[in-house]
Parts: C-alpha cells; sequence; structure tokens
C-alpha cells in the first residue's frame, strides 16, 4: 500500500498531520486539544465533557440550528468527546466537503458560543450519561477502576461526578473552556482524499493566528493500588482488575499486544477457553490494553456468580501469570493475524487513520505506516511475549469488585 505521511507545524503550537488515501472519496479529520477531563478544575469535574456538548450548540455567525444544519447539508458525521488528556473532536465527509467542515471546525475551537441558555441541556446530557453508568455495572467497574489504577487525575472519569455536575455554572465551565482550549500542543489529523497543500494553505488561514497560553500542566499524585469493594447485592459480581503495561513509545509495546491477544482475542483465546469453556466460571472475560502517554495498564475484566467469585479471580489471574511459561507457535499465529487483520480493516477507513496518526504523532512523535507496523507484528517471537510476561507480571493489581461480598487478592 502507497502510504503518503505529511507533518506541518504552526507558529502557534499546532500541529497538523495527514495521509493522502487513494481510491477513496471521503477525507476525515481527527483534532486532539489538550483539556481533557485531567485538566478539569477538582470542583468542577465534568467541565469537558460538559464543553464537549456545548462546543455544537453555536458557534461564530451560527447559532446551534444553523450550525448543526450546516453540518449535515455537508453529509459531515461528527463527534465530540472528552478524554482523559484531551478534548477529542472528529468528523468525517465527503473530500471535496473537507474544506467547508474545517471551517466550521475552526469556529468551534476559537469562537464557540458557549451561551448560557444552551449550557443546561449540555449539562444534563452528561448527568444522565454519568447516570446510566448504575444500569451498566460492567462499564461502572471498568470506569472506576480507572481512576483507581492511574494517577490521579489522569484516570478521572471523563463524565465528572454528581455533585460536580450538579454545582456547575455555565460561567465557570465557559472561563475555563476559554482559559484551557489552547493550539499549543493541538493535534491536527486529516486522512483520505485530501490535497495537503491546499489543507495546511486553509488550516493555516483559520488557525494560525489563534494564540492562547499553552496548556497548565496536570500536577499528578499516585493512587495507592490494592481492592475496593461496592457492596451491592445482585445476582452477578463484577470483577476487574488492572496491573502496569508498557507505554506505546516502550520497546516491548508490540510483545505487550501479542499478550493482550493471547489472553483476550477471540473465542480461542486462553481466558475464553479456561475461564468460560473449561469451567463455565464467566458469561464474559476479557483483557485489554490501554495506554496514555506516560502511563499504561492491562486492564481484565470478568462478570461471575457471587458464589464463583473468589474461583474466577483466581483463575482468571491465574492464566495472566501463566503467560510467562511459554506461548505455542499456534497461539502466536492466531494473535498475529488477528493484529494484522485489524490493522487492515483500519487502512480501509479514513476515520480509522485520522485517528490513528494523531494517536500516533501525540504517543511518538512521528507517524507510523501500516508496513512498518505490520513488519513488527511479524517479528515478535514467543520469546519476546514471555520477556515482557515476566518484565510486566500482575503484580500490585488494582482490583475493583462490584457485588455482595469482595475477593481475597
Amino acid at each position: 500500500m502507497d502510504e503518503r505521511f505529511f507533518i506541518h507545524e504552526l507558529s502557534n503550537g499546532m500541529t497538523l498531520v495527514g495521509q493522502q488515501m487513494d481510491g477513496v472519496s471521503s477525507a476525515s479529520m481527527s483534532v486532539l486539544i489538550p483539556m481533557g477531563a485531567a485538566h478539569d478544575p477538582a470542583e468542577a469535574a465534568g467541565s469537558a465533557a460538559v464543553t464537549a456538548e456545548w462546543l455544537v450548540r453555536g458557534a461564530g455567525e451560527r447559532n446551534s440550528r444553523q450550525l448543526n444544519d450546516a453540518l449535515d447539508a455537508l453529509g459531515c458525521q461528527h463527534d465530540e468527546n472528552p478524554q482523559g488528556e484531551h478534548l477529542h473532536l472528529s468528523t468525517a465527509q465527503l473530500g471535496r466537503n473537507l474544506p467547508d467542515v474545517l471551517t466550521i471546525i475552526a469556529d468551534m475551537l476559537r469562537r464557540p458560543r458557549l451561551e448560557d441558555e444552551t449550557f443546561e441541556p449540555c449539562r444534563q446530557l452528561i448527568l444522565q450519561d454519568l447516570e446510566a453508568l448504575e444500569d451498566e455495572p460492567a462499564r461502572k467497574c471498568n470506569v472506576l477502576l480507572r481512576e483507581k489504577f492511574y494517577p490521579y487525575p489522569l484516570g478521572r472519569n471523563v463524565l465528572g461526578h454528581a455533585d460536580c455536575l450538579a454545582a456547575m455554572q455555565p460561567a465557570d465551565v465557559r472561563r475555563h473552556a476559554r482559559s484551557a482550549m489552547t493550539p499549543a500542543g493541538a493535534i491536527l489529523a486529516v486522512a483520505g482524499n485530501i490535497d495537503w497543500d491546499r489543507f495546511v494553505q486553509l488550516a493555516t488561514q483559520l488557525l494560525g493566528n489563534w494564540q492562547a497560553a499553552p496548556a497548565t500542566p496536570v500536577t499528578i499524585a499516585d493512587q495507592p493500588r490494592g481492592e475496593t469493594h461496592i457492596r451491592k447485592e445482585t445476582a452477578q459480581t463484577h470483577i476487574a482488575l488492572a496491573h502496569a503495561s508498557v507505554t506505546v513509545r516502550h520497546p516491548m509495546y508490540y510483545a505487550a499486544r501479542m499478550a493482550e491477544i493471547v489472553l483476550s482475542g477471540g473465542m480461542s483465546s486462553r481466558l475464553f477457553t479456561e475461564v468460560r469453556e473449561k469451567r463455565g466460571l464467566v458469561y464474559g472475560v476479557s483483557s485489554r490494553y490501554h495506554s496514555l502517554k506516560d502511563y499504561a495498564g492491562m486492564f481484565t475484566y470478568a462478570g461471575t456468580r457471587p458464589e464463583v467469585a473468589q474461583t474466577t479471580f483466581d483463575v482468571t489471574v491465574g492464566e495472566i501469570r501463566r503467560l510467562s511459561e511459554g506461548v505455542t507457535d499456534d497461539e502466536m499465529a492466531r494473535a498475529k493475524t488477528q493484529l494484522k487483520a485489524a490493522l487492515i480493516m483500519q487502512g480501509e477507513s479514513t476515520g480509522a487513520r485520522a485517528g490513528a496518526i494523531a494517536s500516533d504523532y501525540y504517543h511518538l512523535g512521528r507517524l507510523r505506516s501500516l508496513d512498518e507496523i505490520a513488519t513488527a507484528i511479524s517479528r515478535v517471537t514467543a520469546n519476546d511475549v514471555i520477556e515482557y510476561q515476566k518484565t510486566f507480571p500482575p503484580e500490585k493489581l488494582s482490583v475493583l469488585v462490584l457485588g455482595p461480598e469482595p475477593v481475597e487478592i
């Protein structure tokens, strides 16, 4: 595959990255603004989430209805969501409509209206999403585990907290948004049917003179590892656990991803086979790798019956530990095939590629081609996976249990 990448830095600290993709009619953008949940004021947790909703309620000369009508008229599929470290905006549209969509996005970034009368619906939507966690215990476990695992405030629930949202005032969120939204450290990625030179010219015209102070660095504090038990009389016990892993830029990164697939890559994976199929302990069990810029973890979830919760925990952790004893050739072959298949499918999506190159630049300061990633996957050996697992074993666990009784760790 012919992969053509571009990087251009604006004088205000924003970086433009791009990938030209032949044979497609669409183009997608992914924008990372360094004002995620970790940057929320302590007394106003959830500000980034509310801001993400508020941005589409009017910008520049357009009110809320006019802005959304304009995006719809351009056939633009768009999403605005908070992450731990960034506010993320994404769009997908026909390549010929990219300039008009970029003009609207520039207004949202530089001239959001953030009007009092449109604030309350945004706050209510985030409150509803937060309250919905009570009906999704598996999701709630994983959200709360991330808070416990990552140093504070990097693992914050991006939806904030109910008391903060209840007390939130539009003037406070507006003040935070206007000070925290900055081009310094921001990344604007585009992939698909693009004219790179024209894109750079327009982005420079629209965003090049955007001046704002860099985001204030986040002060972090280590979280104590161990178990958190949320007592709830439920028919199922939800167990979530995490242990340290490598970041994207670490030499063992690809070995970590292979370990993830061997453990949890489909119905032939170890956790599915040993915990679900052979013992019937769970309906669902999985391990997922996740990385921030400077911290990463392997996150495992199992939903089980209260009477076998301890057995489920012991068997699950035992399978993770057993990975250091060896990996078969068949497991390695399946893991490599799965990862490469995911790459191929990602390579056919302009949205996935825009998100991937934005992430690459943030984590690595450069862009990886699909060929580079596929070659790196091919080179991982069983010994690499074993060495990774021995170096980063499931020790010093963060464990969160939601159910009638805790488990012993």
